[in-house]
């Protein structure tokens, strides 16, 4: 999956995703609510017979970013339900990447 990403997934993953994972080592209420959004995701994903893998992340993320982008959803300086819910699958991504 991670070979056909769209740069625009890429950029969420990189520019957004990334940079809020780094803020929630000072922020403890983003933190919180990144665990929350996580906890969600994996409930999605495991809910319907999945399991929980980086691939299935990934899509799960493509698919959420699309649908958002489509509704015209665009990352901003807030930290509004969209955004957190990208950090919270990069911040699940990146537990898997660093296994």
């Amino acid at each position: 999956m991670s070979g056909d990403l769209s740069e625009t997934l890429r950029g969420l993953i990189r520019d957004i995703g990334e940079a809020g994972v780094a803020k929630m080592a000072t922020d403890p209420g983003l933190a919180a609510e990144v665990d929350q959004h996580a906890a969600a995701v994996r409930d999605v994903i495991t809910g319907s017979g999945g399991e929980l893998h980086e691939a299935a992340l990934l899509d799960y993320l493509h698919g959420f970013a699309d649908t958002a982008l489509e509704q015209g959803w665009w990352p901003g300086e807030e930290y509004d339900w969209q955004l957190v819910r990208v950090i919270a699958v990069c911040s699940l991504v990146r537990g898997f990447s660093a296994a």
